[in-house]
């Protein structure tokens, strides 16, 4: 079934839904996090608010892996852009969306699709950027929220997929690159989220709406009202969209959630400060919307060292941390409670930004800076040493399993008109911008097994090109990685052995799940390589150009 709503300017339900609506709100309550007590579901972007990307299902295990077929495949029908959701999986439905915010609903044990709902989005989003790509759904209070690539939050029924509400957030006319690529969270009956956008000429923000009325709630500005932040008006162009999902802690009602680079990226000389809160984590109050804490990894960032990845929560010892990648190479290990640095460690092989960040202090030295007039080669380059797919922790091996990439890029830093960077444009303050191999050595892939907290190296294996996908572990003993040709790779998550691997057609940009219906086990790998990575690393890696794109939903299970 498709359903399709118009553009609103306000807050609108249909007539359908508008005579239940106020029976529904009475019975609607903040939900708890509940993928602890659902072990078969995947019902959270990165399944629970650790953000562990860890299944606690054991039905498929290293004995059995080899034995995986696939069980069905659901194909969106538009491959623009490729497939980069994670699923959301609640009572053996999936939930997903394809290129152009086309949400679906699908059987999780025969693939039959169950609802689609096709917006009519606003002609703007076929001349922007950042087209057609979307992560994610989420899902709760009886309802699919999607954040639109035309700046909408939208509700829909999560039964029939008919729109509850919808509510417009930002103007793209006006606010360059302000859409939202990734879904909106909840933080109880808070729906909150960030746009794309730190590239171009925007200011911040954070939006967050009532989850069940679409009523604004607050906004949080990430680019911070102080002139020793931001002298003049840069700040009114200063970047820092906070572009990923944040997760939640419902115990102490804390949103984490982390912001992109200051803009324009490479030429800082109109923004001297500190730039507060671009390249930050911030801990901010779900019903207030309030700052508790924040964390600054890139003070005055000129390399384009974005603190959006997944932020990762842990218990060391008895103490609660987080772990957290940022884009320059380092991973920032932070008392949960504080945001104060408990350990900082490198991911990269290949680090020429600094001579080191104090582990304890969090202090940058010895900043080596892009210049103007002058070819500076960077380590690592804007995509970081690995993209915006997540990693994943095994509890029940301690290990934190992420993608990793070793490339540098050529600088050459410049002066950029805003008024000439256009509805499209990036606002990066370059002449020369080329991903590069880092100086005496090759460009170079791998997926690493690490001690989350030290840094330490269990195992780790070669790729030939960057993976672009998260990583999933499980119960099963399980570590699976897909890579850009689109082969989906299952190890043994203590030694780094491949036990299975199957070719799914098309690279992976996306987040695979597992989950349980019908007692069984499956492994949902979305194939279909797209976004603007593979042209940023291109000249790098060579081999990545003329890939083959694609958009299926393939579930895998035993046979």
């Amino acid at each position: 079934m498709a359903v399709s709503r118009r553009k609103r300017s306000r807050v609108t339900f249909p007539i359908m839904a508008a005579a239940a609506f106020a029976a529904l709100t009475t019975t609607m309550v903040p939900q708890p996090s509940f993928a602890e007590d659902s072990p078969n579901d995947w019902p959270k972007y990165y399944r629970t608010d650790d953000a562990w990307r860890y299944s606690p299902l054991d039905q498929i295990n290293t004995g059995n892996v080899k034995k995986l077929k696939v069980a069905w495949i659901h194909q969106p029908g538009d491959i623009q852009m490729g497939l980069q959701a994670t699923p959301i999986v609640i009572d053996g439905i999936v939930y997903y969306v394809g290129a152009n915010n086309n949400v679906f609903a699908v059987d999780g044990e025969t693939g039959k699709t169950l609802w689609h709902y096709k917006p009519e989005l606003d002609p703007i989003v076929t001349k922007v950027f950042y087209v057609a790509a979307t992560r994610g759904v989420t899902v709760g209070h009886g309802m699919v929220y999607l954040g639109s690539l035309d700046g909408r939050y939208i509700a829909l029924d999560q039964k029939t997929g008919k729109v509850v509400w919808e509510r417009q957030i930002t103007d793209l006319k006006t606010c360059y690159g302000c859409l939202f690529s990734s879904p909106p969270q909840l933080a109880g009956d808070i729906l909150y989220g960030g746009t794309t956008g730190g590239d171009q000429p925007q200011a911040g923000k954070i939006f967050a709406v009532n989850a069940l009325t679409g009523e604004p709630a607050w906004t949080f500005n990430t680019i911070k009202d102080d002139p020793k932040s931001w002298p003049g008006d840069s700040g009114k162009v200063g970047g820092g969209g906070a572009w990923m999902p944040g997760v939640y802690d419902a115990k102490t009602d804390t949103i984490l959630i982390g912001t992109s680079n200051a803009a324009p990226d490479f030429f800082p000389d109109g923004r001297v400060g500190d730039n507060l809160y671009s390249a930050t984590i911030l801990a901010i109050e779900g019903k207030t919307g309030n700052l508790k804490w924040h964390y600054q990894e890139v003070p005055h960032d000129t390399w384009d060292y974005d603190s959006a990845y997944e932020i990762m929560s842990i218990k060391h010892d008895g103490k609660d941390l987080l772990v957290h990648l940022n884009k320059g190479g380092y991973v920032f290990v932070l008392d949960k409670a504080t945001g104060k640095p408990f350990n900082i460690w490198p991911l990269a092989k290949h680090i020429n930004w600094t001579s080191g960040i104090d582990p304890k202090t969090g202090e940058i030295k010895d900043r080596y800076e892009p210049k103007v007039g002058e070819e500076r080669v960077m380590c690592p380059y804007l995509l970081g040493v690995r993209s915006w797919n997540a990693a994943s922790y095994s509890p029940k091996t301690g290990l934190w399993y992420t993608n990793a990439m070793e490339v540098c890029n050529t600088i050459n830093s410049s002066p950029q008109e805003i008024d000439k960077v256009g509805l499209a444009g990036l606002y990066l303050g370059v002449s020369k911008l080329e991903a590069v191999p880092p100086p005496g050595d090759k460009a170079s892939a791998r997926l690493d097994a690490r001690d989350p907290i030290t840094g330490k190296v269990k195992w780790s294996v070669d790729y030939e090109m960057p993976g672009l996908g998260s990583v999933l572990s499980t119960a099963g003993g399980l570590v699976f990685n897909g890579d850009v040709r689109g082969v989906f790779h299952a190890y043994d998550a203590e030694t780094g052995k491949e036990l299975w691997n199957f070719n799914t057609g098309s690279g992976i940009r996306s987040g695979p799940v597992s989950y349980a219906a019908g007692g069984k086990q499956y492994i949902l790998v979305p194939s279909g390589l797209g976004s603007h990575a593979p042209g940023f690393m291109a000249s790098a890696f060579p081999k990545i150009k003329g890939l083959p794109g694609g958009a299926a939903l393939i579930a895998l299970t035993l046979e």
